[in-house]
């Protein structure tokens, strides 16, 4: 009895197909491949794998005008918008800084009672509850990195603003201030 003989895949036709082709050109040579290029393989999916996070998340940010109207007058920022379930669960954790002027909105949708705590948080964060009407109800200034305890809104709130640690008293941010955003209708 006669083996078989596979066809061996055209190279050109898989390089002018998908932008995936050359990873499928590997897996066409994985029973000739040997050990050290399975380690190989194995090593380069590992780095994609680790690096499409990040790539995802710093690729995703769109920054939006926010300011907040104080008794020292208007401190404007560019804030990182939250909206969905996971960009409020990821939030800025891992993060290992964040720029004075810049942020990031939590938007919930309605007004409800918030809780937020800092794990995986790496840096200290001014927590900025906003009101359904944009006054800031109430803020958590430095929050503890790392932190599992829970840091509660003063009753119901619409967003959270994090800033920086030390942000909010440096500008002179405070309860009853408004915050001019498109999510809070001025009247």
């Amino acid at each position: 009895m006669v083996p078989r003989r596979r066809r061996p895949i055209e190279a050109r036709r898989l390089r002018e197909s998908a932008p995936g082709a050359a990873f499928l050109m590997m897996f066409a040579r994985f029973r000739r491949a040997s050990w050290l290029d399975l380690r190989a393989l194995c090593a380069a999916l590992l780095a994609v794998a680790l690096l499409l996070p990040a790539a995802g998340a710093a690729g995703a940010a769109t920054f939006e005008a926010l300011s907040i109207r104080t008794a020292k007058g208007t401190v404007d920022f560019k804030v990182e918008v939250a909206q969905t379930d996971a960009e409020r669960e990821r939030g800025l954790m891992y993060r290992t800084e964040l720029k004075p002027d810049t942020g990031m909105l939590f938007d919930f949708k309605l007004p409800q009672p918030v809780y937020m705590w800092m794990k995986n948080t790496y840096i200290p964060l001014d927590m900025v509850f906003i009101a359904a009407d944009g006054r800031i109800a109430n803020i958590a200034e430095n929050t503890t990195p790392l932190s599992t305890d829970v840091i509660a809104s003063d009753g119901q709130v619409r967003a959270v603003l994090e800033l920086a640690g030390g942000t909010a008293r440096a500008k002179g941010i405070a309860v009853g201030d408004r915050v001019r955003y498109r999510l809070f209708p001025e009247k």
